[in-house]
């Protein structure tokens, strides 16, 4: 058994005892037959254990900001898990190189999250840039659960939903206008998503909310 393997049965364990059964829509519209970039909007920071569990038997790789990576034993296990460390402040030419390179070569697919933070609702053109280099298609899917720990332990109350690939057209340069074109697409494919699963549920970013005002302001 590969210790990929072996975290995935540990995290499966700790999912169920925490939050119960997780329920899966569409795994049919994931390719079978080749690596592709799972896209999501980021909503949580277990979501990337998530998608990683539903899309379970393949593996993946998934960007992680390098400051997890200072305390050794855990950028051991999450190298393992299959991260690589991302300095946000200093973005490097490894940041597109290393998924493209394991995308096309290797049998791993890649977790991404084109907003790039759980607070920000931008979508940037990094996913469209891998996806069109490795020539690999873009998996839309979204999380719909508990965004805070303490409501993790309410158990069932999750779902994640996979929409079509979307594939960047070689001929396509990434202009403004294409990358508009692309990021509106996907946009559209999170809301289909959301609309599939609960029309009715909205996502509140618990650090908006909890720096939101409240009162009364008299000017």
């Amino acid at each position: 058994m590969k210790f990929y393997d072996f975290l995935r049965i540990i995290a499966v364990g700790i999912v169920w005892a925490v939050t119960g059964r997780i329920k899966y829509m569409n795994k049919d519209r994931i390719p079978t037959d080749d690596n592709y970039i799972l896209v999501g909007p980021h909503r949580t920071w277990w979501d990337p254990v998530w998608y990683a569990i539903a899309a379970y038997p393949k593996p993946f790789i998934f960007m992680a900001k390098i400051e997890l990576f200072k305390f050794k034993p855990l950028a051991w296990l999450i190298k393992s898990a299959g991260a690589f460390p991302v300095d946000r402040n200093n973005v490097g030419p490894s940041v597109i190189k290393t998924p493209v390179r394991e995308l096309k070569s290797g049998n791993r697919s890649l977790i991404m999250f084109p907003s790039g933070s759980r607070h920000s609702d931008d979508l940037k053109s990094g996913t469209l840039v891998i996806a069109k280099m490795s020539g690999k298609a873009i998996v839309p899917a979204v999380y719909q659960g508990p965004v805070t720990f303490g409501q993790l332990f309410k158990r069932n109350n999750t779902t994640i939903n996979f929409g079509e690939p979307i594939v960047i057209d070689r001929k396509d340069k990434l202009n403004k206008e294409n990358i508009t074109k692309y990021t509106v697409k996907i946009q559209a494919a999170f809301d289909q998503l959301d609309a599939e699963v609960n029309p009715n549920w909205r996502y509140i970013d618990p650090k908006r909310e909890k720096n939101k005002p409240n009162g009364l302001f008299f000017l």
